[in-house]
């Protein structure tokens, strides 16, 4: 149970409808266990006439059933008036049907009496649980969004919705069922113990003596239920993480013919959850029988002992009570049947909770130090930056230092695997450096809170990613509703190049993209993606490798629209392509995460080192596509 302990603030956000609804379990149950005596004193009026049938009649007597005085009393009913007709020839059995009657009436009163209370139970304590759940999503959801890039590197999207799903659904039955029932439960058992010692203490004890062993059993098969859950939940994240990948991948897998292949290795997973769900569903039919095999035991125990008792001639003993502890009894069988299913709710729930306890103590690697730079104009400085990724060990970044002026031009070339991409990270601080340090405008990086700093901050990742959205939604995302305007967009659009592109289809802007912008091509998805930088009018952008997929005259379109909206803002190109980096004011060459080179694009040339070889290689590969 300890992991759900977190969730009692929620229980005393909603203290006062579960208080209510704790309320009107005990009115349920209150008229629920009235009932019973109504059965009892029908019982017998029933032995009590039988009887006065062989009596004279100017001796028979019949008393007024103890539930009827107490219930009708008030209201002015001439019972024992009608009592006196019993003397009469034709009078008793008259007078049995009409109290009989009494008593059916006042059975289907407290029969609706405890539904109607019933219906108010479930609507609170079951809608409570849908309102904790609801709250739980989103704060699983926002903790999520706090979270840094090693945390989804480290960890499956399908694990991800698995547990802010599966994993809250499964606690939501221990919030609204499993609670409901529990008090349930417990409010119950004490009014039925509470009624059936009032009426025989020795046959109560009798009838509750399995009672022990149906807790030994419960203890032992909890922990059973938990391991058995863990594994459950574990196999559903799999399942989800083959899921997700699969439908993401679906060109791959359909590229290469591979569909048979993913297929067994779903159905393989699948079959694991299968089993492990098997397994748990035997600790759940093995319960359920047993605890109703006690409760059939306690019936017998009652009927056995209070028949033997009347036959006796015990006077505590009646038919009416032997009846009426057998309700009692029964009344028992679904809530203590219920507690395996209680039980098996709570386990799991409380296996869903440790699974998600475990990412929301997780606490975001990169975090605000302070708030020491209110606006932010641009100046980018790296000291001696190192940069270690910490889940391989790789050596990114080594001794890095540059600085761009506020409204310059910083470019980065290498070779695949040289750093490139790690340096736009650090600058958007995804990641934190692990040696030197990061300035914006002259603070430390750290001591930037991070909502300023990214909303300064135009950037265009080399993974390409749209939303399945309008056009017009991708490209203004980093606006506010009320800075979202058509000219704007288009602007936006026009300066990327992809404009001309977007009226050609039959919604223009308000076409529907698909999932992760299937939609448009290759090209397409990634000037769309450089529209939503510069739409925001930022003062850093970040283009790591923008124009991979578009030719070398869009290219240079692209370059050139560019070069007049970026005259005032802090740009870093990042690029294996020459072309797109040579009228930087900056020039980084990498090799290994070091820096090997810098300057101008001229100086660089002259220099016949490695950006020289990276130009004429790019040269020679042009004029065989020219050739070609």
């Amino acid at each position: 149970m300890r992991p759900l302990l977190r969730l009692n603030p929620y229980f005393l956000k909603y203290r006062g409808r579960l208080l209510l609804g704790a309320v009107f379990i005990v009115l349920s149950n209150l008229f629920a266990v009235y009932a019973p005596r109504v059965v009892r004193d029908a019982f017998d009026l029933i032995g009590e006439a039988v009887a006065l049938r062989d009596v004279p009649l100017s001796e028979r007597t019949l008393a007024v059933p103890p539930i009827l005085d107490r219930w009708l009393g008030w209201t002015g009913m001439d019972i024992a008036g009608r009592l006196q007709q019993v003397t009469d020839p034709d009078g008793l059995a008259a007078t049995v049907a009409w109290l009989s009657v009494l008593l059916g009436v006042l059975y289907l009163v407290l029969a609706l009496l405890k539904g109607f209370f019933m219906f108010l139970m479930r609507q609170t304590i079951i809608v409570v649980s849908r309102l904790i759940e609801y709250d739980l999503k989103n704060t699983v959801y926002a903790h999520y969004q706090q979270l840094d890039r090693a945390f989804y590197k480290r960890n499956s999207t399908g694990d991800l919705l698995n547990r802010i799903s599966e994993d809250v659904g499964k606690v939501r039955m221990y919030l609204g069922p499993a609670v409901m029932y529990t008090i349930n439960l417990v409010v119950l058992f004490v009014l039925c113990i509470s009624f059936m010692l009032s009426v025989n203490v020795e046959l109560t004890l009798y009838a509750l003596a399995p009672l022990p062993l149906m807790s030994i059993a419960i203890y032992h098969v909890s922990n059973v239920i938990n391991r058995r859950s863990m594994a459950v939940q574990r196999e559903q994240s799999r399942l989800s993480t083959l899921a997700q990948e699969s439908f993401s991948g679906i060109r791959v897998l359909k590229a290469y013919a591979k569909e048979a292949t993913a297929e067994a290795h779903f159905r393989e997973a699948a079959e694991d959850f299968r089993q492990r769900r098997l397994d748990q569903a035997r600790v759940d039919s093995l319960f359920m029988p047993a605890i109703m095999l006690l409760i059939g035991v306690s019936t017998t125990l009652t009927i056995f002992i209070g028949g033997m008792k009347l036959i006796q001639g015990d006077p505590t003993v009646s038919v009416g009570n032997i009846a009426e502890f057998v309700i009692y009894v029964n009344m028992l069988t679904w809530p203590f049947a219920s507690v395996g299913w209680v039980t098996s709710l709570v386990q799991q729930a409380s296996a869903s909770m440790e699974r998600l306890n475990e990412f929301l103590e997780t606490a975001p690697e990169v975090l605000s130090e302070g708030d020491g730079l209110k606006v932010v104009h641009g100046a980018i400085t790296f000291q001696r930056v190192g940069f270690r990724y910490p889940d391989t060990g790789i050596q990114a970044l080594e001794d890095v230092s540059f600085h761009v002026p506020a409204g310059g031009t910083l470019a980065v070339v290498g070779h695949t695997g040289s750093g490139k991409s790690t340096i736009a990270d650090l600058i958007a601080r995804q990641f934190d450096a692990t040696e030197g340090e990061v300035l914006i405008d002259g603070v430390p990086i750290r001591r930037i809170d991070l909502h300023t700093l990214r909303a300064s901050l135009g950037y265009v990742p080399q993974d390409v990613f749209l939303f399945s959205d309008t056009i017009r939604a991708n490209i203004a995302f980093s606006l506010d509703t009320d800075q979202v305007t058509r000219e704007r967009v288009e602007r936006a659009a026009r300066t990327a190049q992809v404009h001309h592109n977007i009226v050609d289809f039959p919604k223009g802007y308000d076409t529907l993209l698909g999932e992760r912008g299937i939609t448009l091509s290759g090209g397409q998805k990634q000037r769309v993606s450089i529209a939503r930088a510069i739409a925001g009018d930022p003062r850093i952008l970040v283009f790591d490798d923008p124009l991979s997929a578009v030719d070398t005259a869009t290219e240079e379109a692209i370059l050139r629209g560019l070069r007049e909206e970026l005259k005032d803002r802090t740009t870093v190109i990042i690029s294996h392509r020459i072309s797109a980096v040579q009228h930087a004011d900056h020039i980084l060459v990498l090799e290994h995460g070091r820096v090997v080179e810098e300057g101008r694009h001229d100086q660089l040339l002259e220099r016949g080192g490695v950006y020289a070889e990276l130009h004429q290689e790019q040269l020679l590969e042009e004029a065989r596509s020219a050739s070609a």
